[in-house]
């Protein structure tokens, strides 16, 4: 299980995302360019000392993120044609999250090979982009046994 950043445009978001995927045992893809210098000290803020655990990889271009991915692209977005909690998630999903300001561009939608949004009530337009990776990979996990094993007590 994996989540996508696409284009990235605040930090703090960035950062938390790479905080919950490296205490959730997930990788991260940062499709480029980002919104921010990836040394800015907002993005270290944001995912303190959990920065160094966890596995990113980080593609120049969306071309570059699609000849290097594994597995199904799940497309998280307002537009998505089914919830969340509809789905059957695979282990080798890749959770995709356009940027916060214009969310996923047409060939990211195009690409998807699901496309799936967060309920929410009458009125409202979108989540925070980290509030709603940290809810659908909750559940991505909880359906594919994903989630860290914690050590037996003895």
């Amino acid at each position: 299980m994996r989540i996508a950043l696409i284009q990235p445009e605040i930090p703090q978001n960035t950062g938390a995302v790479l905080r919950l995927a490296a205490c959730l045992g997930v990788g991260v893809d940062i499709v480029e360019p980002c919104g921010f210098v990836w040394t800015d000290n907002r993005l270290r803020r944001a995912g303190m000392d959990y920065l160094d655990r966890v596995a990113v990889r980080r593609h120049r271009s969306w071309s570059q993120f699609l000849s290097a991915r594994t597995g199904r692209l799940v497309l998280l977005t307002t537009k998505g044609t089914a919830s969340y909690t509809s789905v059957s998630f695979q282990a080798a999903d890749t959770i995709v999250l356009g940027n916060e300001s214009s969310g996923a561009p047409a060939e990211v939608h195009a690409a998807a090979d699901l496309r799936v949004s967060v309920p929410m009530a009458a009125g409202m337009r979108s989540m925070n982009l980290a509030m709603t990776a940290a809810i659908v990979i909750g559940e991505a996990l909880r359906q594919t046994d994903g989630f860290p094993r914690q050590p037996e007590a003895e």
